[in-house]
């Protein structure tokens, strides 16, 4: 099985002060037992507002996690679709969903195209857009 990671994944891993932390750490290591594991070239992009992209590469090298850069006109069209529908439950909800990025919803086509399972701090904003997307289940702590 092939597990494609989020952003959001490693946001927490790397900050040791997110109660999420040790959680992405767990799950990560869960996720690599079961089988490979990947990025979307769009979450190596977003990681690079906080870390240089040599110390990326060497993450991922020495983690086995692969990127995977292409993103064709399918997976385009699939994530303008998704976005298309967040925008019109958003509007329906008079703003009161949380406020979601476009490279969300690439992240999502990605895994979704791809037939992979997607390991996400964010469950239900994947799950509303992607309702066909096998999403690892993730028990965040209680605070």
């Amino acid at each position: 099985m092939t597990t494609s990671i989020d952003s959001n994944v490693f946001l927490a891993l790397w900050n040791q002060a997110d109660s999420a932390n040790l959680l992405a750490s767990e799950m990560l290591g869960a996720a690599a037992e079961r089988g490979r594991l990947v990025v979307a070239g769009v979450v190596y992009a977003e990681l690079l507002a906080g870390r240089a992209a040599h110390a990326l590469d060497q993450f991922f090298e020495a983690t086995g996690i692969v990127v995977d850069w292409p993103m064709d006109e399918k997976m385009l069209r699939r994530a303008g679709e998704a976005y298309q529908g967040y925008v019109l439950r958003r509007r329906r909800s008079h703003g009161t969903l949380s406020r979601r990025l476009l490279t969300d919803f690439l992240i999502g086509a990605h895994a979704e195209l791809h037939g992979y399972s997607l390991l996400t701090l964010d469950q239900r904003g994947y799950k509303a857009a992607f309702p066909s997307i096998s999403i690892v289940p993730v028990k965040l702590p209680q605070i």
